[in-house]
């Protein structure tokens, strides 16, 4: 029985490694190809990804909520040891620094992971008829930021953490400079800038706290492991509203939060569509999980001290989304600043501090990553047949392109919170913890759900637009039996794992909170509220 324990977490670590480390292998096999093969480059970027959600799928079943699923932990970095001299001679003392190679899922995480590989995937493949050019590098760096996107998801060690947080903003950089839009180094720079920019404070908030987690140790030794950093007892309560401060430099801008998502709408803009689906998908999501999975936890009073705070920045994030979603003229404009207005829910909901809003805080990660991504990959393919995306110059597609019409319907209602849908599920949950929430309340709550009617006008304006009316030309066709053809086979099927899960977390969202619920009364639930009685 124990060896049988022994070899099913041998085998859970070997495919958690291979999730991190076979996209990142796959990325140099891909760059180092002949360019004679260039025909071969997708298809082994693809076998790669598929193998990748595998994986995920895979493990997915092991997650509980009692455990680490793929637990793996190496000393990486030791550094520091000395030796003390006393009365009864020379005696070592523990290392000074370590870092580790520590890495593991547990209901957090896993679904974020498994979001990130199925992305990756539809990526992929979404750009086998739009990408022309350089071939090699655009997949490798596609592969390269699915390693660094899981690797952050699985990281226990928080160094090890902002290593690969920091390391999935070179390829989306090249992604977004190279197959761009017209603006796109200008995008790719400000992108970097900010985010970069924000990462470096956050990094500082993470150096004194495990400079003062060694202080208040015994053993003196200057640990990154998360746990150790998540139950540290003895910081004041001005430390922690500070270094609430510095973590927050670094995640909110990733999120992005409201005032500090500028950088978000001309990225989404000039990014090609697979860098608009990771972005919106899963690269927002680095900065929701990281407030998370440390900033709750780690400084639970600085947490409840800017929790109102929060909670106003994310309802007028909430309002300011909707409002500049309104007067867009661009379609891929318009679903970039809707994620502004979708994410200040999910912060909304986490600044609860209540179970059912940080449940729905994690739901509505999943569930934004599955709806926008899914956008996105719809307007990329109306971008291919008519080389736009401005509103005025689209219109009556339902009757020439009637499964493009069903998918972007489906896509919308779920974006607004159709009851039924995923996007009903985490709207209603995020709602109700704002409204039981003693640190927000009702208040918060209406001016939220404000927002998701401004959402309706928008999004469903888009779609009118967008599908109804006369029947538009694209520029320069002068025939309309010339328009553009409906969804292809490869097309339907990139859009068809997101239609099913749309409808699947809408009827049982249950197959996610059933495991993370525990979890997050055990990580982050229990230490706010001791914070918040003390």
């Amino acid at each position: 029985m124990a060896l049988a324990r022994l070899t099913e977490s041998t085998v859970e670590a070997l495919g958690l490694h291979l999730l991190i480390f076979l996209p990142l292998g796959g990325a140099v096999a891909v760059a180092l190809l002949p360019a004679v093969w260039r025909n071969a480059i997708p298809k082994l970027a693809l076998a790669v990804a598929a193998v990748v959600l595998a994986l995920a799928l895979a493990l997915w079943p092991q997650v509980g909520s009692d455990r680490l699923t793929g637990e793996s932990k190496y000393e990486w970095i030791a550094a520091g040891e000395w030796v003390q001299l006393g009365a009864s001679g020379a005696r070592a003392l523990d290392r000074g620094v370590v870092i580790r190679y520590h890495v593991g899922l547990d209901a957090i995480s896993a679904p974020l992971v498994l979001l990130t590989a199925l992305l990756v995937l539809l990526s992929v493949a979404c750009g086998f008829t739009s990408i022309r050019h350089r071939l090699r590098e655009y997949y490798a760096w596609l592969l390269a930021l699915a390693g660094g996107l899981t690797g952050v998801f699985a990281a226990r060690d928080v160094l090890l953490f902002y290593i690969f947080f920091e390391f999935t903003l070179i390829p989306l950089y090249f992604i977004i400079g190279i197959w761009g839009g017209p603006q796109r180094r200008y995008a790719a720079n400000k992108f970097f800038l900010y985010t970069f920019a924000g990462s470096v404070i956050t990094f500082a908030g993470i150096l004194y706290l495990a400079l003062r987690g060694a202080s208040l140790h015994e053993s003196g030794i200057v640990d990154f492991d998360l746990v150790r950093l998540s139950t540290l007892q003895g910081l004041s309560a001005t430390e922690q509203s500070l270094l609430f401060l510095a973590l927050f430099c670094g995640f909110a801008v990733k999120v992005p939060f409201w005032p500090l998502h500028t950088w978000l709408p001309l990225a989404h803009t000039e990014a090609p569509t697979a860098g608009s689906v990771l972005l919106a998908g899963i690269l927002l999501k680095l900065g929701t999980y990281g407030f998370l999975r440390f900033a709750l936890p780690m400084v639970p009073a600085g947490a409840v001290d800017w929790a109102q705070v929060m909670g106003a920045l994310a309802a007028c994030g909430i309002i300011y989304g909707a409002l500049c979603c309104w007067v867009q003229a661009d379609v891929k404009r318009l679903v970039a600043y809707s994620s502004v207005s979708h994410l200040g829910f999910c912060m909304l909901g986490m600044f609860s501090l209540v179970p059912v809003g940080l449940s729905g805080s994690l739901l509505y990660m999943v569930n934004h990553g599955i709806s926008t991504g899914a956008l996105f990959l719809v307007v990329g393919m109306l971008y291919e047949r008519y080389h736009t995306r401005q509103l005025e110059e689209l219109g009556g597609l339902a009757r020439q392109m009637p499964l493009l019409a069903f998918f972007l319907v489906l896509f919308v209602l779920s974006s607004i919170g159709l009851p039924g849908l995923n996007g009903f599920v985490s709207e209603f949950t995020v709602l109700l913890g704002a409204f039981q929430s003693p640190t927000l309340g009702p208040a918060y709550a209406a001016v939220a759900a404000s927002g998701i009617v401004l959402g309706a006008i928008y999004m469903l304006s888009m779609t009118g637009k967008v599908l109804f009316g006369p029947l538009r030309c694209p520029r320069g066709t002068p025939d309309t039996r010339l328009l553009p053809q409906d969804l292809s086979f490869r097309e339907i099927a990139l859009l068809t794992p997101l239609a099913v899960l749309v409808v699947l977390l809408g009827i049982y969202p249950r197959l996610i909170t059933d495991t993370l619920d525990p979890v997050l009364q055990a990580q982050i639930l229990t230490r706010i509220g001791v914070a918040g009685a003390s």
